[in-house]
């Protein structure tokens, strides 16, 4: 018995790489914020390493992505909305 092949069911879709692509942006932009704060002078502490943008903000946009890409991967064409 012959098995036919469908070339045309990928397991990701066109509207799929787009989430991907999407979710990998976010996440870079996580990480974008959460960079910076350092000093030059080892002796002095700097505050700015503790402020809102590194410990809150920049963890949940990080996760946001993780989100995105969970849906991008785990999404099927037909569950349109």
């Amino acid at each position: 018995m012959e098995k036919k092949e469908n070339k045309d069911n990928f397991a990701i879709t066109p509207r799929g790489l787009k989430l991907m692509l999407a979710g990998i942006i976010v996440m870079a932009a996580g990480f974008i914020l959460m960079m910076g704060g350092g000093v030059k002078d080892p002796q002095v502490f700097n505050y700015d390493m503790f402020d809102f943008r590194r410990l809150v903000a920049a963890p949940i946009v990080i996760v946001a992505g993780v989100v995105i890409e969970i849906v991008a991967i785990m999404r099927k064409e037909g569950q349109e909305k």
